[in-house]
């Protein structure tokens, strides 16, 4: 179990690093006020707009770094800070989660794959682990190839269901933020330096995805010879 113990403790501190890094890039960010005055709500009102999306409520939502947009109900949720506030930070928030908005309208594939995969990840992420840790004890109490072997194969099934949703988040969220981007330069919305604020600051929210991505995929890979070296 050590090395479960050094694998869960590197991928918390890379996650920790990484988290921490966004925060930093958003504070500093929240520092550069937009030329053209308007709030993150307002951003994402406009970008709607102009992508043509008449169906789509932008609304506030508690909390800090809550932002995230809504499928089922076509809400994009912006926190209040990102709401409220005319900054490089907000811009770059508002139009990214608008950015998954205009996916939605056009049926981007990888969005609808991940929306798809919803149900069965929020079910399946919850037991995985302590199936493949209780098939574990039952197979060393009964045999390799007893039941608990069987358990924990399910477990693992789970698992990767869970990793696969975090790979196919990744393109997701990439593109998103390609979009965001995008609208914010060829529309003239931001100064040079305010795009590059921005730009800065979507980039390390994507990489906090990359991160869980490469964690969920480790977590799946030391598991699975685990279970897989239990029958040896």
């Amino acid at each position: 179990m050590l090395q479960f113990y050094i694998l869960i403790g590197a991928i918390s501190l890379v996650s920790w690093l990484v988290s921490n890094q966004l925060k930093q890039k958003f504070k500093k960010y929240s520092q550069i006020s937009l030329r053209n005055g308007m709030s993150g709500a307002e951003i994402a009102t406009k970008m709607l707009t102009d992508n043509g999306i008449y169906d789509v409520k932008v609304i506030s939502t508690p909390g800090r770094l809550t932002d995230h947009y809504n499928p089922k109900d076509k809400t994009v949720n912006l926190s209040e800070a990102v709401y409220n506030q005319r900054n490089a930070a907000a811009a770059a928030v508002a139009a990214h989660e608008v950015g998954h908005a205009v996916q939605h309208a056009k049926a981007y594939q990888w969005l609808t794959l991940r929306s798809q995969l919803v149900p069965i990840v929020s079910v399946s992420s919850n037991f995985s682990q302590w199936l493949v840790i209780g098939g574990l004890i039952l197979g060393a109490a009964s045999g390799a190839t007893g039941i608990g072997f069987y358990i924990a194969l399910a477990g693992l099934a789970m698992m990767a269901m869970a990793t696969l949703f975090s790979f196919v988040t990744l393109p997701v969220e990439y593109d998103a933020s390609n979009r965001a981007l995008a609208w914010l330069k060829n529309k003239n919305m931001v100064s040079q330096q305010e795009f590059e604020g921005s730009k800065d600051a979507l980039k390390w929210a994507a990489r906090t995805y990359l991160v869980a991505a490469l964690g969920s995929l480790a977590m799946l890979l030391y598991w699975g010879m685990q279970v897989l070296g239990s029958r040896d």
